[in-house]
């Protein structure tokens, strides 16, 4: 069966008699999460006598799975196996599982699996077994997992300070599972974050010093520019991250510019308010049309792979951003 999102938490607490669980996706992180909430639900505590950890390899082989599956606990109970890095190569010996008697919950996690894939036909058709796709999540949904994930730890935050985290940690769910409990351990249990406690406990400089750039480049301050994006370089960010993030940051300009500032998901960073809302008095939607044009156009030039496109050096980048940046002074100096 096919499990949708309002089915998922109940499934994850209690699998009832399913025999196996597919998990794929290109959120790794997510899957692991799930596949250990499943393992918890069937056989709690990490019981070594009724969980066992299947090699992908032998798995495959005919009769190992299902010879695993058939197996009793010394301590009694229900067993669970998992195996990782699941392919369709398994499809013959999860079938074996299943058409055979027995309670074992066989969990298995897998990457990507296109709809034509034997192992996800075969979850989501059989009514002994379960799929459950795990994919990165993004905006609302992903602010309410971090909601979610911090309250699991005793702690609240503000919206603006999840909205900065949904903008900012991305979407891999281990890393932001560990940047989060080391946010609660910061706060403590019953405390609340605030915008100013998140960026203390796990701002990135190299990031931290782009938006600066971004934002001095919008409103007029060359100089100011020129030395974040320099800091920025140093610590990590590269020519093409620069180019796409001032790319983003000129459309988030742009839609502020049409359906004001409160249109913007995630809200402005307090700290770059100032700065965007002078970029909003120097920028009219149309003139900003046009710098998008030739972004877009540049940052289509730097995708390589194959292509035979060069990637942009160190100067392209700076030329682009300080090119901006005297545009908007020009701009700010005609009123």
């Amino acid at each position: 069966m096919k499990l949708d999102a309002r089915r998922l938490p109940a499934f994850l607490k209690d699998p009832g008699a399913t025999r196996a669980a597919l998990l794929f996706g290109e959120d790794a992180g997510l899957a692991r999460e799930r596949a250990d909430a499943l393992q918890e639900a069937v056989a709690p505590g990490n019981d070594p006598f009724r969980v066992a950890e299947l090699p992908r390899e032998a798995a495959a082989r005919p009769g190992a799975l299902a010879g695993e599956a058939a197996a009793l606990a010394l301590t009694g109970g229900r067993r669970v196996v998992r195996v990782r890095d699941a392919t369709d190569a398994l499809a013959p010996a999860l079938r074996e599982v299943l058409e055979a008697p027995g309670d074992t919950l066989i969990i298995l996690e897998a990457g990507e699996l296109q709809a034509r894939s034997k192992l996800r036909q075969l979850a989501e058709t059989h009514a002994r077994a379960a799929a459950i796709p795990c994919y990165r999540e993004r905006g609302a949904e992903l602010s309410a997992t971090i909601a979610a994930i911090l309250k699991e730890e005793g702690v609240t935050a503000e919206a603006a300070a999840i909205a900065w985290l949904a903008g900012r940690l991305g979407d891999d769910r281990q890393t932001l599972r560990r940047e989060l409990e080391k946010l609660a351990l910061y706060a403590g249990r019953g405390g609340k974050l605030a915008e100013e406690d998140v960026l203390a406990c796990i701002g990135d400089g190299s990031a931290l010093e782009m938006d600066e750039a971004l934002v001095a480049a919008t409103a007029g301050d060359v100089a100011m520019a020129d030395r974040a994006l320099e800091s920025a370089m140093s610590e990590g960010a590269n020519p093409v991250q620069v180019l796409r993030a001032l790319l983003r940051h000129v459309q988030r300009l742009h839609l502020a510019s049409v359906a004001g500032i409160q249109a913007l998901q995630p809200p402005v960073f307090f700290r770059s308010k100032p700065g965007f809302e002078k970029a909003l008095r120097i920028w009219r939607p149309e003139a900003l049309e046009a710098v998008l044009a030739g972004l877009l156009e540049a940052e289509r030039q730097s995708k390589s792979g194959g292509t035979g496109r060069p990637v942009p050096d160190a100067a392209v980048a700076r030329a682009a951003l300080l090119t901006l940046a005297r545009q908007s002074a020009i701009l700010a100096r005609r009123g």
